[in-house]
């Protein structure tokens, strides 16, 4: 079977920087619903489109196609006394930019005596990437696969 729109795709994948570091690798098989449903990068799922098992694929990813350029609007700071005594360099939150009700995973960067430095970028924010992945299986979506948006089962969403 071809991936095709509502077919469920189940990858091993790499993820590296454009100097071939590796970033992020799957330990387990990753399975996404194909065609739209924002289970994947756009652009991944573009030069999935057509495979089948056992093909592979690599796509070379930009900022704006991945995880967004870097914006420094997104780095803070704040006075010490608004954390936990306990808080330290990469510990993560929630919070709204200033002015906005996105919520967005806030890291800590820096720490002094009375100042903390927080950034609400994605840590991969303004770099280029490199995605390989092995497909494993594809299979047709099930009606409440599509009527959810997401893959059931295993290595998908459990209800």
């Amino acid at each position: 079977m071809q991936i095709a729109k509502d077919t469920v795709v189940t990858i091993n994948y790499e993820l590296k920087d454009k100097e071939g570091k590796i970033l992020e690798k799957s330990d387990q098989p990753v399975t996404y619903l194909h065609g739209g449903y924002d289970g994947i990068f756009p652009v991944v799922e573009d030069s999935l489109d057509g495979k089948k098992a056992g093909d592979s694929c690599e796509v070379m990813l930009e900022p704006d196609n991945a995880f967004g350029e870097y914006d420094e609007n997104l780095v803070r700071v704040e006075p010490r006394n608004q954390f936990p005594e306990n808080a330290e360099v990469g510990m993560q939150f929630e919070g709204a930019p200033e002015g906005s009700e996105e919520i967005l995973i806030y890291t800590i960067t820096d720490m002094a005596e009375d100042k903390v430095i927080v950034d609400g970028n994605h840590p991969l924010a303004g770099q280029t990437l490199v995605f390989n992945c092995t497909i494993q299986e594809v299979r047709a979506a099930s009606g409440e696969e599509i009527d959810h948006g997401h893959v059931h089962g295993a290595h998908g969403h459990q209800h």
